[in-house]
């Protein structure tokens, strides 16, 4: 049915709060997660709405008609596009050294791997894997390693949060650690100047987590922040006015497949002179790609900027 396939990478520039509309604990407005893993997860549906409005801000309704098919309560007939709930490819960690790293763990290198595979796009690199829990793997001369004794004897670690890891070493896990760093600083980041910095700081600071280690992170490391209701009268919080919002912290960096099929008619009317699917994944990619989208909840505080860019 979608004849065209690419990858979509979400950086996100601040705070991020895709709602899950349901609080089972301490946090009143917890953010979108899978079930099966906890890893945080952007719904296909909110990317969709999201990048329509951005899509019509450049190309006008007209075209993005065509493209995303008819709005709500006219569904005359499906849009020539489609987005996949957008999965966690990197999360940043505090770090003693250097500010944060970029972390990720093997299932979601396996998944970005798959979906690069799916949509055609070249991942010239394996999955590298920690070999314990009390292992990370850095690149060489990272700068994030310090010196310390580990049972006794003399190693490299890495403190994250308040834990340590001590580097891993083996060569092979690293060279492939390396080409996944590059790769991702190619695809992933946007080719302006200004993130030139990061683009860097994603090929040297980039680190590999188990997946136990990785799931721990996700799940408490994100930006949870209260919020307090004041009433104008009294000038002090309204009963009940403080609650605690999540959000996903900047830096976070999200994978989505975009799809594009040809561009989709009433029934009975022709189909002649309609977009073909390379068409409509052209147009994605010209009037998205590099630029900065708002997704999510709390737009008037600031949140939800994402930098978008389609590879391939």
């Amino acid at each position: 049915m979608f004849e065209e396939k690419r990858l979509m990478f979400l950086y996100c520039l601040s705070p991020v709060h895709m709602g899950a509309g349901q609080a089972l604990g301490v946090v009143d407005n917890p953010i979108q997660r899978e079930r099966h893993t906890g890893h945080p997860v952007f719904a296909g549906s909110g990317l969709k709405g999201a990048l329509r409005d951005e899509f019509e801000r450049a190309e006008g309704k007209p075209t993005t008609l065509e493209v995303f098919g008819p709005e709500a309560g006219n569904a005359e007939h499906a849009g020539a596009v489609a987005f996949t709930d957008a999965q966690v490819v990197l999360f940043p960690v505090r770090s003693l050294r250097e500010s944060f790293v970029y972390a990720t763990c093997p299932t979601a290198l396996g998944r970005l791997k798959r979906a690069a595979e799916l949509v055609g796009e070249d991942a010239p690199w394996s999955v590298p894997r920690p070999t314990n829990d009390d292992v990370c793997l850095v690149r060489e001369n990272s700068g994030l390693a310090v010196k310390a004794k580990v049972n006794n004897a003399d190693a490299e670690v890495v403190i994250l949060e308040a834990f340590q890891f001590t580097a891993g070493i083996d060569k092979a896990a690293r060279e492939q650690l390396g080409k996944v760093a590059d790769w991702l600083a190619e695809k992933a980041i946007p080719n302006e100047e200004s993130y030139a910095f990061f683009k860097d700081k994603l090929k040297k600071h980039l680190l590999v987590l188990t997946d136990t280690r990785f799931d721990y992170f996700v799940q408490n490391a994100t930006t949870v922040e209260p919020h307090v209701r004041i009433n104008d009268e009294s000038g002090t919080a309204d009963d009940g006015g403080l609650f605690y919002t999540e959000n996903v912290p900047p830096e976070a960096l999200f994978v989505s497949v975009a799809m594009a099929s040809q561009q989709r008619v009433k029934r009975g009317e022709s189909a002649n002179g309609t977009k073909k699917a390379k068409e409509v994944i052209n147009l994605l990619d010209r009037n998205l790609s590099g630029k900065v989208v708002q997704i999510g909840g709390d737009a008037t505080a600031g949140r939800g900027l994402v930098a978008v860019s389609l590879a391939g």
